[in-house]
């Protein structure tokens, strides 16, 4: 069962159109990454998925689905005490019990005690994640989570994003600029610049011209893969768009 389906999405800033002719689907257990240049679209995209942003066309959502988010990053005033715990309790109390597993899960048990600004960046993703998680949600929103982490912080994060998967069934939509490094265990790419101009599996996807023309030969027109089983699926190249009118979109 599809969790969010888009039909001819299009979205405009004002007299900017942002995004146009969006089709866009992501079922249970899957893992959809979203990568595209500055100003492409990307976290409008999201916003307008989950009903934050209106746009023209459709956008259906599974009734009653929860949805878990992990921010790009959290300003935090470093003098307000706030362990972990606590934060964890935002916006709802949860168990110490919830809380230990859930935190076990991610990786870093045992921090509960400690104050969320003391955090390392890849421990402070981890808490977010953990916060997410604790609502048992269907889909998990990860809006460039590894934003400031070096790369052995990112591929230990998207490791774990996948072993969440496994244990849970959560699906997961990932919002990434990040052109050298998506997650391993993508399940589809959607590579977008105004309007998904190529998508499918990452192996495919790097092959693909629309790819190579966006990002140019930097990375050589390729992703960092970790190669998975599903890597040979076929892609769906649009030549036919060219870019909307773009205002900037981080």
């Amino acid at each position: 069962m599809s969790l969010i389906t888009a039909k001819d999405l299009t979205v405009s800033h004002g007299r900017k159109r942002v995004l146009e002719h969006v089709d866009f689907t992501i079922s249970k257990g899957e893992i959809v990454t979203i990568v595209g240049p500055n100003g492409s679209g990307k976290s409008t995209l999201l916003r307008a998925l989950l009903g934050i942003l209106p746009g023209s066309g459709s956008v259906q959502r599974k009734p009653g689905l929860v949805v878990g988010y992990v921010p790009q990053k959290l300003s935090l005033d470093r003098s307000l005490p706030m362990p972990v715990s606590s934060f964890l309790n935002l916006p709802k109390a949860h168990s110490p019990a919830a809380q230990a597993e859930v935190l076990r899960k991610v990786g870093i048990s045992g921090v509960e005690g400690q104050q969320i600004a003391d955090l390392s960046g890849g421990q402070l993703q981890r808490v977010l994640l953990a916060r997410a998680l604790l609502s048992d949600p269907d889909i998990l929103v990860l809006d460039e989570p590894t934003q400031g982490l070096d790369q052995m912080g990112e591929a230990a994060f998207y490791q774990l994003i996948e072993s969440v998967r496994r244990q849970t069934g959560v699906a997961v939509l990932m919002v990434s600029h990040d052109l050298h490094v998506v997650m391993s265990a993508s399940d589809r790419v959607i590579c977008l610049n105004g309007h998904v101009c190529c998508e499918g599996t990452p192996h495919v996807v790097r092959e693909a011209p629309e790819y190579r023309a966006l990002f140019g030969h930097g990375t050589h027109g390729a992703l960092a893969l970790y190669q998975h089983d599903h890597d040979h699926d076929h892609a769906a190249c649009d030549h036919s768009h060219t870019a909307p009118d773009e205002v900037q979109d981080a």
